[in-house]
């Protein structure tokens, strides 16, 4: 193994230490749909120069996504999926061969694929329920693995999102996941609330306030909060307006424990853990 492979070896190994420093994970969407910045990453320019950007701001992991997940976004076929993926991945490992690069998809053949292809992390929204075939996948591929919670699909989950009590059952939800993939041999994860994803703006809040309670599961937490709807109606704004509100609740997150903030802005994140580590 050369000194190169060696240091990007302990890059991903660091992902899984819950003491070490807080990470940004950069938002790079191949989308013509996508809720804030759907149609702008389209060309090989456009993406290689918005990688290049996030990456001189600090961005930890750049996070590729080629099929739209919010809320009421229509399906893409596997092979349109795919095409979009693979070649954004290639294109930015090509370009950037030091970057920890994440695939956003929730199907396994493009998660193996996407791997093939340059790919380090795999964030599925589903947590393997949207493909019963990810979570083998996954101990084959033996890359880190971003376990999201969410209530139904992108096209139904906030049409009635219900919960007795949304913490204690995502966090059951965690607990079960956990163990099956602790059952085939697989321990590289990081668990996602999923805010957004199958809640309500008062489920959010609450999995926001209790976020510490997922600590005691033992893995790294992601926060995706990024000028989300959470935001935008209490604020009565947008998300191109959301910056300010999405600076405010990410650093909520990181004071309850989360350990990687997935965001458009990678900035404004970088400021926030700069400043959080001048109370430690």
């Amino acid at each position: 193994m050369s000194v190169q492979d060696t240091v990007f070896s302990q890059k991903i190994a660091g992902l899984f230490n819950v003491q070490a420093k807080l990470l940004v994970m950069g938002i790079l969407n191949s989308t013509p749909d996508s809720f804030f910045d759907g149609g702008k990453y389209i060309t090989e320019t456009e993406w290689l120069k918005h990688a290049r950007q996030m990456i001189a701001e600090g961005a930890d992991i750049i996070d590729i996504g080629a099929y739209s997940t919010r809320p009421g976004a229509k399906k893409i076929s596997e092979k349109e999926e795919l095409e979009r993926l693979v070649t954004v991945i290639k294109s930015v490992r090509k370009q950037f061969p030091d970057v920890i690069i994440s695939a956003d998809t929730f199907r396994a053949i493009v998660a193996e694929k996407a791997v093939a292809a340059g790919a380090n992390i795999i964030n599925d929204i589903s947590g393997g329920t949207m493909d019963e075939k990810m979570v083998i996948t996954i101990a084959k591929l033996q890359v880190p693995y971003v376990l999201m919670h969410i209530q139904g699909t992108p096209q139904t989950m906030q049409q009635n999102p219900v919960y007795e009590n949304v913490t204690e059952e995502v966090f059951i939800y965690f607990k079960e996941k956990i163990a099956e993939f602790k059952k085939i041999g697989f321990e590289k994860i990081i668990i996602d609330p999923g805010f957004g994803f199958g809640k309500t703006v008062e489920h959010n809040f609450q999995l926001l306030k209790e976020l510490e309670q997922f600590k005691s599961l033992g893995f790294p937490i992601l926060a995706g909060l990024s000028r989300k709807s959470m935001i935008n109606k209490v604020l009565n704004t947008n998300p191109s307006n959301a910056l300010n509100g999405t600076t405010v609740l990410n650093t909520i997150a990181l004071q309850k424990g989360a350990n990687i903030l997935r965001v458009h802005d990678v900035k404004e994140a970088k400021e926030i853990i700069k400043l959080l580590s001048c109370l430690k």
